[in-house]
């Protein structure tokens, strides 16, 4: 088992930055994937981003490509979610994913084990 704590939401303005982090403990050998999705009030929950662990590569919804990055600190067994130039309709509540090995990353039913979500808001 995999659990998953999340840390890091909050209230910010407009172009503003936010980091989210999500640490796993329990059994977590092996290859994986990590993955970051976000649910926005009446809207369905959609991927953000993933970043697989050895390869290190990392792969961004298009909605925030070149203003979020994604990072993985193996040893702390932790992923980190640098949200830069935030927008209003960045608001959502956040949860990171994890899954074994190399699975297809925009799918939520490929990942296994989810954190409990973080609201992050940004206003205008």
């Amino acid at each position: 088992q995999v659990q998953l704590l999340e840390s890091g939401g909050g209230l910010v303005q407009a172009g503003d930055s936010l980091r989210l982090s999500c640490t796993a403990s329990g059994h977590t050998d092996g290859s994986y994937t990590w993955g970051w999705f976000r649910q926005a009030p009446g809207k369905e929950r959609e991927w953000v981003g993933t970043i697989r662990w050895p390869a290190n590569s990392a792969f961004y919804a298009n909605s925030v490509n070149g203003r979020f990055t994604i990072s993985n600190d193996n040893a702390k067994k932790t992923m980190i979610l640098q949200m830069n130039t935030l927008e209003p309709g960045d608001t959502a509540v956040y949860t990171c994913a994890r899954a074994s090995g190399y699975v297809a990353w925009t799918i939520e039913g490929t990942y296994t084990y989810w954190g409990q979500g973080t609201q992050v808001t940004v206003s205008s």
